[in-house]
């Protein structure tokens, strides 16, 4: 199965593996630094770069899509690399960056629609120049969106840690406070947790159960602009939001 790289350091942007399997158009690599589609964080897009005919050279083939089923498949513009074959994986950087900017902003923000409205993340979706958020909550008024983002700009300013580790699955449910850390909204089948925290260690801001990219401190997520709400539904609220430079 493939090794998941991004999970360890989602900081590098060049990476060097070799072909396990070729599907048509479809590449397996023994590690990857691409992100597959998940958690509603999109996919990275990049180029792999092979050894051409003659051996003197390079090829470049366009990753256009990943997803993650039992391994993490890279989908490319053309006839993929065989079994075997040494290849160097290119991440579109300025693609991954803001996502990686976004999702820390969507846990901030929900953490802080849960500390000031009691308002859970239902769900959400990230995309390189904006995300939404949906919270189990009936109605934001304007005044509410104005303070919410006032908070998270606060939070920016702060400069606060981001890190991640790993915990088996029993000991998070049995430490940690499964209301911000939202493990009830993972599959039963996954038993190692990674755990990412947003502030000081001793008592973080922001605890979750997440599998994303995320930047190293929230100054670099940048302005945060709410741009408004839509209901979906008697007890759903959507918020979308954007980020400054995106």
């Amino acid at each position: 199965m493939t090794e998941q790289r991004y999970l360890a350091d989602s900081t590098v942007r060049e990476f060097e593996a070799t072909v396990e399997r070729s599907l048509d158009d479809r590449v397996v690599l023994d590690g990857t630094h691409f992100y597959p589609t998940g958690g509603g964080q999109p996919n990275d897009t990049g180029t792999l770069r092979v050894p051409d005919a003659d051996g003197d050279g390079e090829a470049t083939l366009a990753v256009v899509d990943v997803e993650k089923t039992d391994t993490v498949y890279h989908r490319v513009d053309g006839a993929a690399p065989p079994a075997g074959t040494a290849v160097r994986g290119v991440v579109d950087w300025d693609r991954r960056y803001a996502h990686m900017r976004y999702h820390t902003a969507q846990h901030l923000l929900s953490a802080v629609l849960l500390e000031e409205f009691d308002a859970r993340t239902v769900g959400n979706q990230l995309y390189a120049d904006r995300a939404r958020l949906d919270a189990d909550y009936p109605k934001f008024s304007e005044t509410d969106l104005a303070d919410v983002e006032t908070r998270m700009n606060g939070l920016v300013d702060d400069a606060l840690p981001v890190r991640h580790y790993t915990m088996d699955r029993a000991d998070a449910e049995a430490e940690l406070d499964t209301e911000r850390t939202r493990i009830d909204l993972l599959p039963s089948s996954i038993t190692e947790l990674r755990i990412v925290e947003v502030g000081d260690a001793d008592d973080p801001f922001d605890r979750t159960a997440c599998a994303g990219t995320h930047v190293g401190t929230t100054d670099e997520v940048g302005e945060v602009t709410v741009v408004g709400r839509t209901t979906q539904g008697s007890e759903t609220e959507r918020l979308t939001f954007t980020l400054a430079g995106t």
